[in-house]
């Protein structure tokens, strides 16, 4: 389990990697799978050297891996559950924004006024 300094630490690299527009639409395009920098690039309109220093920094925060592929590197999230933890963040913080409430049901959140109506 993860003490309050680990946590801390943890929401810092996250807030570093998504405080960035740029930084923010590169993870989104990687949750659609592994990129090459120059595809990530040319489908977000970006210049490959800007594409490249926001992938150091993702890097840098254990967000993404760089894998080798010949002479080429591919960019992948660093796990899978990395992906489904962001596409439920996204997912929630959308359901906030908009008024809707908890439709999960499975879910077993502690203080989920939603599910605990139904429960």
């Amino acid at each position: 389990m993860l003490n309050t300094l680990d946590r801390i630490e943890v929401m810092g690299r996250l807030g570093r990697a998504m405080s960035d527009p740029t930084r923010a639409r590169i993870l989104e395009r990687l949750l659609d799978g592994p990129a090459y920098p120059a595809d990530l690039a040319s489908a977000l309109d970006l210049s490959r050297s800007n594409v490249s220093n926001h992938l150091a920094c993702l890097r840098g925060c254990g967000l993404v891996l760089a894998e080798p592929d010949g002479r080429r590197t591919r960019y992948e999230l660093a796990d899978p559950h990395l992906g489904a933890a962001l596409g439920e963040l996204m997912r929630v913080v959308i359901d906030v924004r908009d008024g809707r409430e908890c439709t999960n049901p499975l879910c077993d959140v502690p203080g989920c006024t939603a599910c605990e109506v139904e429960a």
